[in-house]
């Protein structure tokens, strides 16, 4: 049985350095769908080929594909001592999809993390500044913002309902974070 962890948070919130330094530390998979979905079209794979005809007319990938990629993902060797999902699921159905993927994985805790919003927009921009990201400016980060409050957050109430959720300020030293949501599963 593999252990799975979700993060959930806001863009901006160090889900993704969190989720690095954690699965580093306790031999866990990172799995970023963003990644895996760019090495698939990057890769040219079967699943690539169907996502990126799809992107490159302007259409979303499909829950179902997204799900298709995950569950392969999940059945790496890396795998083998748990997982963190780092950008899945965004809305109800793909929890509820992820749910029912396959009776080898578990759902064991979900770490929310919580910051405000001008804390994230300074952050983004920040991010933006030094990563050359493209898609990091006001514009974008507002539209963001905007689809996890009404897309995501309510997965927050969803975890909530089966004790699953820890809830961490993301505000702080990075270390002490880290150590917040270290301590969440002793």
């Amino acid at each position: 049985m593999t252990n799975i962890i979700i993060f959930l948070g806001p863009p901006g919130a160090g889900k993704g350095t969190q989720a690095s330094r954690l699965a580093e530390d306790n031999n866990l998979a990172h799995i970023s769908t963003g990644d895996m979905l760019r090495g698939h079209v990057s890769n040219n794979t079967e699943l690539g080929k169907t996502a990126k005809s799809l992107l490159d007319e302007g259409k979303l990938v499909p829950d179902s594909l997204v799900i298709e990629m995950l569950i392969e993902r999940l059945n790496a060797d890396d795998c083998k001592n748990g997982a963190i999902l780092d950008g899945f699921p965004r809305t109800l159905a793909q929890a509820k999809s992820l749910e029912t993927l396959n009776e080898n994985f578990s759902i064991s805790k979900v770490i929310v993390f919580e910051a405000e919003q001008n804390e994230l927009i300074k952050r983004i921009l920040h991010r933006g500044e030094t990563s050359g990201r493209g898609d990091d400016t006001k514009e974008s980060i507002s539209v963001r913002l905007d689809v996890y409050k009404e897309d995501t957050e309510p997965l927050i109430e969803y975890y909530d309902k089966g004790n699953l959720t820890v809830k961490i300020n993301a505000v702080g030293e990075i270390d002490d974070i880290y150590n917040l949501i270290s301590r969440s599963f002793s």
